[in-house]
């Protein structure tokens, strides 16, 4: 059993009390989120149905081969930081770093694939804006269906890099031995964390990309 000190805080009674109330915290954060690309989804659902043509015209120049690598890189990450919970829920202190560094490494790469494909985007001008140039005559709401692609991926990519900052701290806290079997929820409110993003892929990847 751990000793309380140096793990509780003050305004809590127990450990037990304080990781309810973390994960109390990281669900109810998770609900906003949910909220939050909700809002996103919707509108998208919307114009979707209101010009089918235009955006399955539009989604042809997304490369599904591309966002197909993506996808399998988020799910290989959600397996390496699911085993990183497990190794904390076992004490393996290296074993969690180790996971957790491939895990920042795979979510790297994700973002490395993601501003290959925007640099594309801008090479062909299909960056909405003042250069946006699309032939046939769809081009207004194919720059409409490339607006919700660029918000959509940007901030889940911003999510990624927040997830990222994080799993570096909890390499810090790790390598401080602040993580044992009895008291790991900075891992497992991580990993809770990473496992929504690789979520919000799944979905984004078909309506974006495989839309034919």
């Amino acid at each position: 059993m751990v000793h309380d000190a140096g793990f509780l805080a003050h305004h809590f009674d127990s450990l037990e009390q304080q990781h309810e109330a973390a994960t109390l915290g990281m669900w109810l954060f998770l609900a906003t989120e949910i909220l939050f690309f909700g809002g996103m989804f919707t509108a998208y659902g919307v114009y979707r149905t209101s010009y089918p043509q235009a955006f399955v015209a539009a989604s042809h120049h997304l490369n599904v081969a591309i966002g197909t690598f993506n996808t399998a890189v988020l799910l290989t990450s959600s397996l390496t930081v699911a085993l990183a919970v497990h190794a904390a829920e076992h004490g393996r202190s290296r074993t969690v770093i180790g996971l957790v560094i491939a895990t920042m490494l795979l979510g790297g790469t994700f973002l490395g694939v993601k501003a290959f494909e925007y640099h594309h985007k801008f090479v062909e001008h299909l960056i909405p804006g003042h250069g946006f140039s699309f032939a046939g005559p769809h081009s207004p709401h194919a720059q409409l269906f490339f607006s919700l692609y660029f918000v959509m991926t940007g901030f889940h990519a911003l999510h990624i890099l927040i997830g990222l900052a994080v799993m570096a701290f909890v390499i810090r806290l790790t390598a401080q031995g602040r993580v044992t079997p009895e008291h790991h929820p900075a891992v497992e409110l991580t990993g809770l964390y990473w496992h929504f993003v690789d979520i919000i892929w799944v979905f984004l990847f078909p309506l974006l990309y495989l839309i034919r």
